[in-house]
């Protein structure tokens, strides 16, 4: 019988996916996008009360590809990009001891790569569902989520991660190298299994 934290974890992602699109959307004045969107999802109260544990996968999905039909692509994808980055900055401030980020800022750029996606890998269930993370170093950092949950019900031409590829690229700026770039390579929404994401903090660097 499955232990009852597999039961949590599966089909489940933690509530930043939501907290922080709502944040990002208010910061943004997008109010009456956001108020449209929640309403189709017929989570209206989200906005006021957002969810404070895990939360069904498929309904953060719901809100993030929804946020396309009713913002035009580019303030869609803003929104989403300044909703990682204020998740990444909830984990830095709230979740990321603050010891542990002196220590891996104190380290060469690859081991503190190395160090910081063993404890993303950790946590990975939290948003990037049960199916599965992982991750090479070499001289960057590959990440690889398997059937992206918040991919599900999205079709797009190009690689449209913004949310993950941002909370990867803050995370690493602030731990590993200023300069860290972050960028999604291939993706569920375009009809791949995975979405990949290239993490370089220097020019020289190649996928590893």
């Amino acid at each position: 019988m499955p232990h009852p934290n597999e039961i949590e974890r599966s089909g489940h992602i933690g509530p930043n996916a939501v907290i922080q699109l709502v944040a990002a959307l208010k910061t943004l004045g997008e109010t009456e996008a956001m108020e449209r969107l929640f309403a189709q999802a017929d989570r209206s109260a989200w906005i006021d009360s957002p969810p404070s544990s895990m939360i069904p996968a498929s309904e953060a999905a719901r809100l993030h590809v929804g946020l396309r039909d009713v913002l035009p692509a580019p303030r869609a994808e803003a929104a989403l990009a300044l909703a990682g980055r204020l998740t990444a900055e909830y984990l830095l401030a709230v979740r990321i001891p603050r010891p542990a980020q002196v220590v891996l800022k104190l380290l060469p750029a690859r081991l503190a790569a190395s160090v910081l996606m063993r404890a993303i890998s950790a946590n990975a269930w939290t948003f990037g569902g049960a199916d599965g993370f992982s991750y090479t170093v070499g001289s960057g950092v590959e990440a690889v989520i398997r059937n992206n949950p918040l991919c599900e019900g999205l079709h797009a031409e190009a690689p449209a991660c913004v949310w993950h590829a941002a909370v990867f690229e803050t995370l690493f700026r602030a731990l590993v190298s200023p300069a860290t770039q972050a960028r999604e390579t291939s993706c569920c929404a375009q009809g791949d299994n995975s979405c990949h994401f290239q993490l370089i903090w220097d020019k020289k660097s190649s996928s590893p």
